[in-house]
């Protein structure tokens, strides 16, 4: 098995390798392709955290609050309805069902819709993850608040939610990485992501080993420096003696 390298210096149109692995003069190389692929990448997987970061955290901060029975049924049948799709369905969903029903969402481009579907999909998991951590800080704290004189609004904003948030920094790592490798279904509605270039290079170049190894090395870049950043960000956050001193691996 000889592996060709050179195929990321390849024209995309020609097929020709080029004295530079950079398109010159309006040429574009499999490796500029390969890096606009990783920005979409990027750029789908941030939003889409973006959106499941505000969602989930609406959704499981409604979950916990007491003596709201409803909304708390609202915001179960939100998570239950999320999580127990397939991520794939999600996408199909939003691309082609429900611009049927609302004719409005007809002029969105294929990334923004795949931004909410996997915005809204993490935000069920990311739900679950903040009302196991309200759930899990001492009823002392909500006691406390309330002795305080503050609202609802005020115990939960001030006192609940900035102790769950740190006791939960570890599974948000978890669900930001998973956010990126799951962001390879946009492919399925034709964003020009990672998997897809993968795809398309690999049947025009007949390079798939070199492709399918470029390709998972910068999803483990990605992977790692989410990594990173949300250990720095869990030791800069920690309480001590509620976090794990060995979280947001260390």
């Amino acid at each position: 098995m000889s592996w060709d390298w050179q195929v990321f210096c390849q024209d995309t149109i020609t097929q020709e390798v080029g004295a530079s692995c950079f398109g010159q003069g309006g040429d574009i190389t499999y490796l500029d392709w390969m890096l606009s692929a990783w920005g979409w990448t990027v750029s789908v997987s941030l939003l889409s955290l973006i959106v499941a970061l505000v969602v989930g955290s609406v959704i499981g901060t409604l979950r916990t609050l007491p003596d709201s029975p409803w909304i708390v049924r609202l915001g179960n049948a939100w998570v239950e309805f999320f999580r127990n799709i397939p991520l794939l369905v999600h996408i199909f969903l939003w691309y082609h069902v429900i611009p049927s029903i609302f004719p409005a969402m007809k002029s969105l481009p294929g990334f923004v819709l795949v931004v909410f579907a996997l915005g809204f999909f993490t935000s069920a998991r990311i739900a679950e993850q903040l009302r196991s951590g309200i759930l899990a800080l001492p009823r002392g704290q909500r006691y406390a608040g309330m002795a305080m004189g503050f609202t609802t609004f005020q115990y939960y904003r001030y006192v609940l939610l900035p102790m769950a948030f740190r006791i939960i920094i570890p599974p948000l790592t978890s669900e930001t990485m998973n956010i990126f490798k799951n962001s390879s279904v946009a492919f399925a509605v034709s964003v020009a992501e990672l998997t897809m270039f993968a795809m398309q290079a690999q049947e025009e170049t007949s390079r798939g080993i070199e492709v399918y190894l470029a390709v998972t090395g910068l999803y483990v870049i990605s992977a790692l420096v989410i990594n990173r950043i949300m250990a720095f960000v869990e030791k800069r956050s920690r309480v001590p003696g509620m976090i794990a001193a060995g979280g947001g691996g260390h």
